[in-house]
Order: C-alpha cells, then structure tokens, then sequence
C-alpha cells in the first residue's frame, strides 16, 4: 500500500506539468490580450504605455520564457498577481474556493443518496412502472441543459413564487442572524445551485447502477446467497449492490473535474462568488496568473480525487490489492 501511495504521488507532477503547459498554451494561442482588455476602451493610452504595460506583466518575452518563469514562481508556491486588481492569486482562489467545494461535497451527497436507491430500486423492479418512470426522468436529466435549467427554477421558485432567493449564497445582512438563522439562510440560498449541479450526475448514476446491478444479480453468487435462504435484502444490499458499486466509485472520481467545471455555469448564472465564476471572469479579462491557479488547483483537485477513488476500492471489495 505504500509503495502504490507513493508511486501514485510522484505521478502527479508530470500530470500537472502538462496541464499546465496545456493550458499555458491555449491561453496563448487565444486571440487578444490583458493589455487589450485594459486598454481598448481608452483612447487616451498611447502605443508606448502599451508596451510598458506589456513589459510589466513580462508578455513582452517569447512565450516559452513566460512559462519557464511561471514555472519558477510555482515552484516556491507563489501563482502570482491578478492583471484585474493586482491581488495576489493564492488569496483570490483562498477566498473562493471553500464555497466551490461545499457546493461541490452537497452536489456528490445527494447524487449519491438519490441516484443509489433509484438504481437498485429499478434493477430489482426491471420493467415495472417505477423503473420506466426513472428512465423518463435520465432522459430529461441528460437533455435538458443546466443554464437553461438553472434560469427556470430561478423563474419559479425565486420570482414568481418568491420561495428561493436567485443570487448569492448569503443575505447581505447575515450578520445579524443567529446561528440557526444563518443555517437556513444559507440553505435557502444553496438549493437551487446545488440541485443544477447534480442533475446531470443523478440522471448518469442511477442508470449505471441499475445497469451494473442488473449484472451483478444475474451471477452465480447471487444465486447461491439466495438458494441458502437469505433474506432478499441481504442478498442485494449486502451482496449484489457492493460488487456493483466499484465501477461506481470510478466514475464518482472521473465526475469530480466535471462537478468543478460545471461550477462555471451556475456560479456566473446565480453570482456565487467561486472558483468558476472567478475562473469565468479571468478568462475574459485574459487574467493569466488568475487562470493557470485555478487551473492547477482544480487539477490537484481531480488528482486527489481519482487517487481516493481508486483507495476505496479495496474498500468495497476486498479482492483489490493495491500495491
């Protein structure tokens, strides 16, 4: 186990070595500039003060200089400073990223305790009316895009019912909450945001657990478990539904990235002020310090998370030897 843990862990520098190149590259190749963004709608800024602009952020050298440089700096952990404000990049992700990640943990817990049970439920009942009406339900899931999802539930439950707040995660006024307060003032504010980002993994889970338990069930084992007299129950959730649940936990990992990525969508749509709205602004702005931070974090992220999941298979089944 440790060697496999410490192999694993030299595995992610080259990883992120080429994500960052990767990205380092692209933002490049795109067209325009910072000093385009600051100066474009000042025509008082003359072609000298652009190119002292350019010298200042050091886009004034070759390309490859510029990522060698970057490279040095984040080494000794340090992305830089914002092109927008000049802030330092760790304290503008630092400040963003715990909302990012709550919103995240709450989006995999309730995939997880909604898709899970409508999985096994459907397997078991294969070709009833409630194993029909989930297969409706991931069609529209898969279908519908988030924004546009996002935009009718703000409709419904934020204007014309006034039940949800559409914007934030908190009341200006929070602090003048009590604790219990807050809880259900940040509540209020999530659901909507949370519920956008899972819909997509509840509609995509569901299905493969009812496919992988369809599977599993038709095996000897469970054959057996049943013929010694189990009760049902057992035979499925002790049995059936662990061997299905670890081709489970790899797509749980390989959905981290696109739980974060999708955060871009719903933080700018609900003004949540995360990683992905601050991504979603970098990004336009050509903040390129800002952008290669978030960009290395999420990977970290990922990495993190397709390394916990390939843990947990020794977990679930006993079988796996990681070594």
């Amino acid at each position: 186990m440790s060697s496999y843990i410490l192999r694993r862990t030299l595995q992610i520098f080259p990883t992120l070595l080429g994500v960052t190149l990767l990205t380092f590259g692209i933002m490049h190749l795109a067209p325009g500039d910072p000093t385009d963004q600051q100066t474009a709608f000042n025509p008082k800024v003359s072609a000298h003060a652009r190119e002292k602009l350019k010298e200042i952020y050091g886009l004034d050298k070759p390309v490859h200089i510029q990522y060698i440089n970057w490279i040095k700096r984040f080494i000794s952990l340090d992305f830089g400073n914002s092109f927008i404000d000049g802030k330092p990049v760790t304290q503008k992700i630092v400040e963003r990223l715990p909302i990012t990640i709550i919103i995240s943990i709450l989006s995999i817990v309730l995939i997880l305790l909604v898709s899970v049970p409508i999985g096994v439920i459907s397997s078991v009942k294969q070709n009833s009316i409630f194993d029909k009406s989930t297969t409706l339900f991931v069609f529209i899931g898969f279908s519908i895009p988030s924004f546009w999802l996002a935009l009718l539930l703000m409709i419904l439950f934020g204007v014309n019912l006034g039940w949800l707040p559409i914007s934030g995660y908190q009341s200006i006024d929070i602090n003048t909450y009590t604790f219990s307060g807050k809880m259900v003032d940040w509540s209020k504010h999530l659901i909507l945001p949370v519920f956008v980002s899972a819909i997509g993994g509840l509609a995509g889970f569901s299905r493969f657990v009812r496919s992988e338990m369809l599977e599993v069930i038709r095996q000897d084992y469970i054959k057996t478990a049943r013929a010694k007299g189990l009760k049902e129950k057992r035979v499925i959730y002790r049995h059936a539904l662990r061997n299905a649940l670890i081709p489970v936990i790899t797509i749980l990992g390989l959905s981290i990235p696109g739980l974060i990525g999708g955060s871009i969508i719903f933080e700018t749509i609900f003004a949540i002020p995360g990683m992905g709205q601050l991504f979603y602004q970098s990004v336009v702005a050509r903040d390129y310090p800002t952008v290669m931070g978030i960009t290395v974090i999420v990977a970290i992220l990922t990495l993190i998370g397709n390394f916990i999941a390939d843990l947990c298979y020794s977990l679930v089944d006993p079988r796996v030897k990681l070594g």
